[in-house]
């Protein structure tokens, strides 16, 4: 089974706010929304980008979605509200990447 991870940060730009960072999982074969596999501030927000740079995995910067995101349990698939905004993601995503397979 073939799993597309997805991460999804920003740096805020008070400096005075934590840097937060989101991960989503997406399976098109499985089905369903996808889901957050990993959330959070700091340093585990540090660590989720670490991770993502590891695994060259794009990360989509935009602070609003990321609060969002936060509120979402790990495990869990992203309200329905954010269906859209998130599929928007994805597009761009799959774009870039498949600007870099060619």
């Amino acid at each position: 089974m073939a799993y597309k991870r997805f991460k999804i940060s920003r740096q805020l730009d008070n400096d005075e706010k934590p840097l937060m960072a989101t991960a989503l999982q997406y399976d098109p074969e499985r089905g369903g929304a996808p889901r957050v596999v990993a959330s959070g501030q700091r340093k585990v927000a540090e660590q989720i980008l670490a991770e993502a740079k590891k695994h060259n995995i794009s990360i989509y910067e935009d602070a609003s979605l990321t609060a969002a995101l936060s509120n979402v349990n790990l495990g869990e698939e992203i309200p329905e509200e954010l269906y859209r905004v998130v599929a928007e993601v994805l597009a761009y995503i799959y774009r870039v990447a498949d600007k870099y397979q060619k």
